[in-house]
């Protein structure tokens, strides 16, 4: 069969032929692969830069999870136990769901890492609660457009949206978002505006997909003075601006802060279970029925050299198609 293969960290890709994969323990399916997205965590992965990848230099198959069909027709979404840029792969049983009808498979596949980054930390890091003021800070990528809409889906009274694409924040505000942020501005002027919304809508909850010196600014603007302060939950999930902060004791004793972050390995077996049984197949459900935009482009899998590092419009996601 055809597959992406990656024979050191850090190389492109090569489409090539390798051997059939073959089901070795009753946990595991044989699926015909339809569709497999293209994320930062993969790239993160086979470069060897993401905290959760493995020091190994043999070849591998890239991609973590994907769209396909199984022996008897049904269409499933599952994370593999091997990479899912082939033609066929092996998935788990315990991390499949399946799909609606009339869900396309380049959705389907684009989502489901999305929902991962933004569903499980507004469930359950920030325990996101109807009427809750939610800032998502670096919603015009992928995920943080979906955290949007998913935030407004699960009640939140307020969704503020932080993002440097201009066109992007814009159409934010057709998805759920009811104030956009520039982080293109000056900071004296980023600054003022967290400052004034936090003063007139107090925010519960900030989902950060950035880090760097804007959560440096977050975190200034929730800064308290002695008195009583807001409680605010703040969720790291990702760091495009730099994995470090700096961070004074002050601003944690002054405020009334939960800091936490979500992503493997911050999710416990039964929250990993419910994203399986009830998180995934609601917002499949929900994108199926049109109430979840997804943008996505997608791709040839013989093409696997030239796209793998080409450059995506913010909110969109590529989607091989082997």
């Amino acid at each position: 069969m055809k597959a992406a293969v990656i024979y050191q960290a850090g190389a492109m890709p090569e489409y090539t032929d390798v051997d059939e994969p073959i089901v070795r323990t009753d946990d595991e399916l044989l699926i015909t692969v339809k569709a497999a997205a293209i994320k930062h965590f993969d790239r993160g992965i086979a470069r060897g830069t993401h905290y959760s990848a493995e020091d190994k230099k043999t070849a591998k198959i890239p991609g973590g999870d994907g769209v396909g069909v199984l022996a008897d027709g049904t269409k499933v979404y599952s994370m593999g136990s091997g990479g899912m840029l082939a033609e066929k792969a092996i998935i788990e049983k315990e991390r499949m769901v399946k799909l609606p009808s009339n869900l396309d498979d380049a959705t389907a596949a684009a989502m489901a890492n999305a929902v991962i980054g933004s569903a499980m930390g507004l469930r359950f890091k920030a325990d996101i609660q109807p009427g809750d003021v939610v800032l998502v800070n670096g919603a015009t990528g992928f995920t943080g457009k979906m955290a949007v809409q998913i935030a407004k889906h699960y009640g939140a009274k307020k969704v503020i949206a932080t993002g440097r694409n201009e066109q992007s924040l814009q159409t934010l505000l057709s998805l759920g978002a009811d104030e956009i942020i520039s982080l293109k501005q000056s900071d004296e002027n980023i600054l003022s505006q967290l400052k004034e919304i936090h003063k007139n809508t107090p925010i519960d909850i900030i989902i950060d997909y950035v880090w760097g010196h804007t959560a440096e600014m977050i975190l200034a603007t929730l800064k308290g003075k002695g008195s009583f302060t807001h409680k605010t939950r703040y969720v790291s999930i990702g760091a495009m601006s730099g994995d470090l902060i700096q961070l004074s004791a002050a601003n944690l004793r002054s405020v009334d802060l939960q800091l936490s972050g979500s992503g493997l390995g911050s999710w416990s077996k039964e929250q990993v279970h419910k994203l399986f049984t009830e998180i995934l197949p609601e917002m499949f459900q929900l994108a199926a029925d049109g109430k979840l935009k997804v943008d996505t482009i997608s791709v040839p899998l013989k093409d696997i050299g030239k796209l793998w590092d080409m450059e995506v419009p913010d909110g969109k996601r590529i989607v091989v198609i082997p």
